[in-house]
């Protein structure tokens, strides 16, 4: 059984950055002939041949085993709850094993916002494969791209690029997650840090003191929460710090001395060069600004 349908992009659909090129649901039955017929030109492929297409595709296995092969990955195991993607210009090919059932959907795109995501190393072709689970959310928004593909409404194709943007963070998110779960509850760990540094954030408390709370030696702490949120805890605590001085610049008559003392910065100087670091103004400029 499957469920498709092929869009058309207009050249100002392009200058959204990213547009959708097809969207659809597969199901084959164990030893059906795989893929399935159905599929549009370009898209049909044979298994043992492979092919290249000329867009990006995000499909999620949602029942079944298969063997995913690209020229940068060769026989790598697949299964449900996986995320596989497909680059262009990248040989690939894919299919189920014998005796297994194979559910899957898939959305293909294209678009400077995915090169750009690739050109940065955000996406990889070494690391097409990504193990998130099974997850409603991924299932819904499939279901959502699907429906809102064959009504074409007015702006579907920005409707379906926002469903491709939040497709790839969720996928982000949930194989790191489940990567940290399995080193024993470092997620727990890490939120509790988030909220303390949050809770703290006007108080004389360092991360050092939260780790040691938390049960961790610093430097695993460290790395850890940097791993889970990309920034290092002193980042985030002092990243916390300048929105809150943001907030007491544009809202109290406190002085620039008393909101970087209340703030435990170590001086006036060093809260004003961190400021204008980050916000690109002096704190007075700032203030003048917003008020």
């Amino acid at each position: 059984m499957q469920d498709s349908k092929y869009m058309v992009a207009t050249e100002r659909d392009a200058q959204w950055g990213l547009v959708v090129s097809t969207v659809g649901y597969d199901e084959v039955y164990a030893d059906e002939p795989y893929p399935t017929k159905g599929h549009g030109d370009g898209y049909y492929f044979d298994i043992e041949r492979g092919r290249i297409l000329d867009e990006y595709q995000m499909l999620y296995l949602l029942e079944g085993e298969g063997v995913f092969s690209s020229r940068h990955a060769t026989d790598v195991p697949i299964k449900a709850g996986d995320i596989f993607l497909l680059f262009p210009g990248e040989w690939h090919t894919y299919h189920p094993l014998p005796g297994s059932t194979w559910k899957s959907y898939w959305i293909g795109y294209k678009g400077r916002n995915m090169d750009d995501r690739l050109k940065y190393n955000f996406l990889s072709l070494d690391k097409p494969v990504y193990h998130v689970g099974f997850s409603d959310d991924i299932v819904y928004l499939y279901n959502f791209a699907l429906r809102t593909a064959k009504e074409e409404a007015a702006h579907s194709q920005q409707i379906l690029a926002g469903i491709v943007n939040n497709l790839l963070g969720l996928m982000y998110s949930l194989e790191r997650n489940m990567e940290l779960s399995r080193r024993g509850g470092y997620v727990d760990m890490i939120n509790k840090a988030r909220l303390r540094i949050r809770e703290g954030v006007e108080a004389k408390l360092t991360v050092q003191e939260i780790a040691a709370e938390l049960g961790s030696s610093y430097s695993n702490f460290r790395k850890l929460f940097k791993e889970y949120t990309g920034l290092s805890p002193a980042f985030y605590q002092q990243d916390l710090k300048l929105q809150r001085a943001k907030e007491l610049l544009s809202t109290t008559d406190m002085s620039i001395k008393e909101i970087a003392y209340r703030l435990n910065f170590d001086s006036p100087d060093y809260f004003s060069s961190k400021f204008k670091t980050k916000i690109g103004c002096k704190p007075s400029e700032y203030r003048a600004k917003t008020r």
